[in-house]
């Protein structure tokens, strides 16, 4: 397997991946510990956010990341062979209160589907949902193409 060729997508090419999906992996980190979690997100192309819910217990490992306010990754990607795309954002995520969400927070919201990849043995009384935004601070895509043979 050989790489031919790597490239970078456009921002019209890299919105247009992050907003054809739904999912991807959220990394987090404080000093020396990773974290990373698959999650499930809503895009908004014309402002380039990221809206996500997050689901956890108080005593989750989530929860304790999420309090450091640590520096964030979403990475997203696709593979249709011979071709793979991925984005990178990165920034820090922004709880947002429900005391002050707006119509426009709402809706893009709304566009964040539940969390696919959660499965809790506890009650859903005993969960936490948490709304946040990551306007990434540095956001960019890249294409490869692998030549199998």
């Amino acid at each position: 397997m050989t790489l031919d060729t790597e490239s970078g997508l456009s921002r019209e090419e890299t919105d247009a991946l992050l907003a054809r999906h739904e999912t991807g992996v959220l990394a987090l980190a404080r000093e020396d510990e990773p974290y990373s979690i698959p999650i499930s997100y809503g895009y908004d192309p014309e402002t380039r956010r990221f809206y996500l819910r997050l689901v956890s217990t108080p005593e989750s490992e989530k929860r304790k990341f999420l309090a450091s306010s640590p520096l964030a990754r979403i990475v997203v990607y696709e593979e249709s062979e011979p071709v793979y795309r991925s984005a990178v954002a990165i920034g820090t995520l922004e709880e947002i209160p429900r005391d002050e969400l707006t119509v426009e927070h709402i809706e893009q919201y709304g566009k964040a589907k539940r969390p696919l990849f959660e499965i809790w043995g506890e009650s859903k009384r005993d969960l936490d949902v948490q709304l946040y935004q990551l306007e990434p601070d540095e956001l960019s895509g890249r294409r490869i193409e692998v030549d199998r043979e």
